[in-house]
């Protein structure tokens, strides 16, 4: 099920939403290599972003590590006498730089739509300075429930899906009757249901049990920032304030905003 539109106006233009997406955009096709540049594309990943194996150990992998990581060995050797291969890199830096890479059109793409269409109620809930706090630490806490799964991973870590997740979690408790528009492929059918957010966001959730390990998604970091992204969600359910969409006196605003 890919969502294509929600239901659920918001009161303000979600300013930091359509500026996280402009950003990753612009990071994919101005500053990454190209998808078929394969060996540049590999070092400019080790370069900046984020490996659970230097979040570990604190300092940028060897040769010998990156090697292993390229040979699906995950060798994290934490010796001391094997040299950096990017001795400048900041590995806890890289952790943020990680959010804003992306590994393909398609995957950019679908992050894009999802915070897209989710992204901006969240915003207009919390207001632009803590949704972009709320963003970034929703990214942070996925990057870091992956490297909890697999410490000793010496493969680059990237995507803004963990922080998007984040966002996902808090619209299923702030937004749960929301109505949203699919694109449902059923065999040989192509359906555009309307589905309740809660029953979406909860079949994305469980969906993620039953990633394929081979096909390289990090599903722990969706996992990760989606819980993250339900108990701050929950923890300011009633501190934002005004009523929540399916609560008695819940209306849309005099002149909606869709987006």
């Amino acid at each position: 099920m890919i969502p294509l539109h929600d239901d659920n106006p918001t009161r303000n233009t979600p300013w930091v939403t359509i500026l996280l997406i402009v950003v990753c955009v612009g990071v994919y096709f101005l500053v990454e290599p190209g998808s078929a540049e394969v060996q540049a594309t590999a070092e400019f990943n080790y370069r900046n972003a984020a490996v659970p194996c230097e979040v570990v150990t604190g300092e940028p992998l060897s040769a010998v590590e990156i090697g292993s990581g390229l040979l699906g060995r995950d060798q994290c050797l934490r010796h001391e006498s094997l040299p950096p291969v990017f001795p400048d890199k900041h590995v806890y830096l890289a952790v943020l730089v990680s959010m804003f890479l992306h590994g393909s059109i398609l995957h950019l793409g679908g992050n894009m739509l999802f915070l897209w269409i989710f992204g901006n109620n969240v915003e207009d809930r919390l207001g632009p300075l803590r949704y972009i706090a709320f963003y970034v630490a929703a990214g942070i806490v996925a990057t870091l429930a992956h490297v909890a799964a697999q410490p000793s991973s010496t493969v680059p870590v990237i995507g803004a899906s963990g922080a998007i997740a984040g966002v996902m979690g808090a619209y299923l408790i702030w937004f749960p009757h929301a109505q949203v528009r699919t694109l449902l492929f059923l065999g040989f059918f192509i359906l555009f249901p309307t589905i309740g957010a809660r029953w979406l966001l909860l079949f994305w959730f469980v969906s993620q049990f039953f990633v394929n390990p081979n096909d390289g998604v990090a599903w722990v970091a969706h996992v990760g920032g989606y819980v993250f992204g339900v108990v701050i969600a929950l923890l300011l359910r009633r501190s934002s304030g005004g009523p929540l969409l399916g609560d008695p006196g819940w209306a849309p605003p005099a002149a909606p905003r869709t987006w």
